[in-house]
């Protein structure tokens, strides 16, 4: 039987640690490879977790290590983190389409993105429009299986405090019963939900380019699929 594996960038993430937390109790992969930029000692004690200390400024020289049946890209950014739109960008967008370009090389069969809701490679605003310039880069790059994940406002507890989200999360909570059939999309969502998401469309592994958009994410986590 041939061996499964799965590849996680930006394992230490929001959704990212959610998604690892869901493998290692499940028995889908028989590895878990984990870029990191340095070790996690909460991952050690699994036996199938291989961390690999990734410098994504030269990708290229770590890529043969990287062989993998599943990519699963949590990688992002805001502008007050990354400094500038130029810093941003490359953390959006240029290494995710690095990392999907050399993983295909080595045999990679599915895809699984986290981009955001209103991606459009023709928006104005800057946010929007880099996402939806990375799903469209990433859909000529011949995956079988490319799953694009949409989620609106991510809620769950990060390491670092950012007031926007807060502020966000809060009036959300007080919308969100009245966002209803065609605004559900726009209800906050846990990272946890949007993990097991994922992981399910990892085992449903869909044949082409496929998005979902927040509310689907939700229908997803609860679903019952079957590993194919």
């Amino acid at each position: 039987m041939t061996e499964r594996i799965a590849l996680v960038a930006g394992a230490t993430g929001l959704v990212g640690r959610s998604l690892v937390d869901i493998l290692v109790h499940e028995s889908t992969y028989d590895r878990i490879k984990v870029l990191v930029r340095q070790i996690v000692p909460d991952w050690q004690s699994y036996t199938q977790v291989e961390q690999l200390v990734t410098d994504y400024d030269h990708l290229e020289q770590q890529a043969d290590t990287w062989q993998a049946t599943d990519v699963y890209c949590c990688l992002g950014t805001t502008i007050k983190q990354a400094g500038s739109q130029e810093r941003m960008y490359q953390i959006d967008v240029t290494y995710p389409l690095r990392l999907a370009e050399l993983a295909r090389a080595r045999g990679a069969e599915h895809f699984l993105l986290i981009s955001a809701m209103g991606a459009d490679a023709n928006s104005r605003i800057f946010y929007s429009r880099i996402k939806g310039e990375l799903e469209q880069q990433l859909s000529v790059l011949g995956y079988p299986s490319l799953s694009i994940v949409q989620p609106s406002l991510l809620l769950g507890e990060r390491k670092e405090f950012r007031l926007g989200e807060r502020t966000a999360a809060a009036i959300s909570s007080i919308v969100s019963p009245v966002l209803r059939g065609g605004l559900s999309k726009y209800k906050p969502i846990q990272a946890i939900t949007v993990a097991k998401a994922m992981y399910k469309l990892a085992l449903k592994r869909p044949k082409g380019v496929n998005t979902y958009p927040s509310h689907q994410l939700q229908q997803l986590s609860s679903s019952h699929q079957t590993d194919s």
